[in-house]
């Protein structure tokens, strides 16, 4: 289109909104107060204001973007090298089983029971952390399956208020001096059990233990 062409679109003073008929090609026109087109192919473009999309904006690559508010991505987001993800303010919500997440203290799970007079209490390693007894008058052996090495654990064991509950220990618990501790005997009196695991697997569960009696 020539520049008397565009002359003819605008009015008499060069200013004003044309409109082009699809596929026209522009050419020596520098300043255009509003542009109306169905399609607009261009190698380059700069605005000094502000730019609103009604559909739907499509790009290849991006390396400078301010967004604020929900961003939705295809395949992933990538945070760079010494960089943090942080909220302006408030708390950041993290979803999913956290299996790849490290340097976070698992919150202590636990575990209560009242098992039956003489039997044998298999206390889970895996599943909790904190085990909690309430016993029945007769005897009552503990032992334990799982584990890992270095896991804390602990064990209240609480005797019937009437009767008496005796407490033995499997060969997995490991006494200082290989003192194995006279438990505390009915009138629901609380005893405290505590252990490191040292060992498990095939060569033979080892836990460290002491015990404190009679809480109060």
């Amino acid at each position: 289109m020539s520049q008397l062409q565009v002359d003819t679109i605008l009015d008499k003073e060069g200013t004003g909104s044309p409109s082009f008929p699809n596929g026209a090609v522009i050419a020596g026109v520098n300043t255009v107060t509003t542009l109306s087109a169905t399609t607009v192919n261009a190698t380059t473009g700069s605005f000094t204001g502000n730019v609103s999309v009604g559909g739907t904006l499509t790009y290849d690559d991006v390396t400078n973007i301010d967004s604020v508010g929900l961003i939705t991505a295809r395949s992933g987001v990538q945070v760079g090298a010494g960089q943090s993800v942080g909220p302006v303010s408030g708390t950041i919500y993290y979803y999913g089983d956290g299996s790849n997440l490290t340097g976070i203290a698992a919150g202590i799970t636990t575990t209560a029971s009242s098992p039956s007079a003489n039997t044998v209490v298999t206390l889970n390693l895996t599943s909790a952390q904190h085990h909690e007894l309430t016993l029945s008058a007769g005897i009552t052996t503990i032992t334990c399956s799982g584990g890992s090495f270095g896991d804390s654990h602990s064990v209240v064991l609480i005797q019937p208020s009437s009767g008496i509950a005796t407490v033995g220990f499997s060969t997995y618990f490991l006494f200082p001096s290989g003192s194995i501790p006279a438990m505390s005997e009915g009138s629901g009196k609380i005893d405290l059990l505590s252990f490191v695991v040292k060992r498990v697997g095939a060569a033979g569960t080892q836990l460290l233990a002491s015990a404190g009696l009679n809480y109060q």
